[in-house]
Order: C-alpha cells, then structure tokens, then sequence
C-alpha cells in the first residue's frame, strides 16, 4: 500500500516560532515539563503504532532521537509523518492543556549538524537524529465552562475555536 499524501506542507519549528511565537513558547513549554511523550507513526500496514520518546529543542528546531533500528525509526525511515503528545502528567487536570505536534520527520545524515547536537546534548550512541517538520500544532484546554481548542498550520494565522461540554455549535473567537 502506497503511503497517504498530505495536502499540508510542513514547516520548520523555526517558522512556527517566527509566525506564533507566544503560541510557540507555550507549546515547548509544556513539553519540556516532562522528560517523556508518546510519539505515533505508520506501521508497513497503515496501522498506527505509539510509542515513547524524549523530545528537544535546540537550534531552532524539534528534534527526535532514537536508536538505529528502532521500531519507531523504521516507520519514520518509510513513512515520515508522525504525532507526538505531550506527557500530559500525574493528574487528570492538565491546567497547560492538552499538546500535539503533527508533521513530518527528516533523519539528518548531515555529520556537522549531528556533531552540534551532540555536542549540547550527548545522547547515548549509536542513535538516529530527526528533524520535525509540523504541518499541525494543537492545543485543548479548559476556560471556564469552554472546551478551548488552539490550532496552527503553516501559511496560516493562530485559530482559537470554543465550544462548550454539549451539542452547542463551536464559536471562533
């Protein structure tokens, strides 16, 4: 089976930065609160497979690392679209809201960029460095009796949709 295409092409985290910057902050933010997030690929088949990962943020960039042959990083090798999730803690009440980041994964082989990386955060070796690329970043969250929904895509302004917990049509605000 041939992989789905996207009509979305994705962006670096360097133009989410610079076109969201507030909303960009808030959303590391919240994925640097914890160590481990849930990352989903593609399995050969299409089904989704979910598994742990520590994320970075260096350079400008969201990076993925991973062990050379990795379950994970064969999905990625094949098919480049992921999600990921932030860890979304101890508790049920995620007062930061709820964080995903969908895109595209693109291993880097460049030997002077993955020589930077391990300079800053020296990871165990050998490992595999991906650079995520989002084409969607999500945020939910709660505002007093509103399910609050923040959504960004490349080559588009920040969206803020509100609906509350029942059949009420949601409101762009």
């Amino acid at each position: 089976m041939a992989p789905m295409t996207s009509s979305v092409t994705p962006s670096s985290w360097q133009d989410f930065r610079t076109a969201e910057p507030a909303f960009a902050a808030t959303v590391q933010q919240r994925f640097q609160q914890y160590r481990h997030h849930v990352l989903a690929t593609l399995r050969v088949d299409g089904s989704p497979r979910v598994t742990g990962l520590e994320v970075n943020f260096r350079m400008d960039t969201l990076w993925f690392g991973m062990m050379p042959n990795s379950r994970k990083a064969l999905d990625l090798r094949r098919d480049p679209r992921f999600a990921i999730q932030a860890n979304p803690g101890p508790d049920a009440e995620m007062a930061d809201g709820d964080i995903r980041v969908s895109g595209r994964a693109v291993e880097i082989t460049d030997d002077a960029v993955r020589a930077r990386f391990v300079e800053e955060v020296t990871p165990p070796e050998p490992f595999l460095l991906f650079r995520a690329d989002p084409t969607e970043v999500v945020r939910t969250g709660i505002d007093d009796e509103d399910i609050v929904v923040q959504l960004w895509r490349p080559g588009h302004p920040l969206r803020t949709l509100r609906r509350k917990g029942d059949e009420s049509p949601v409101r762009e605000s």
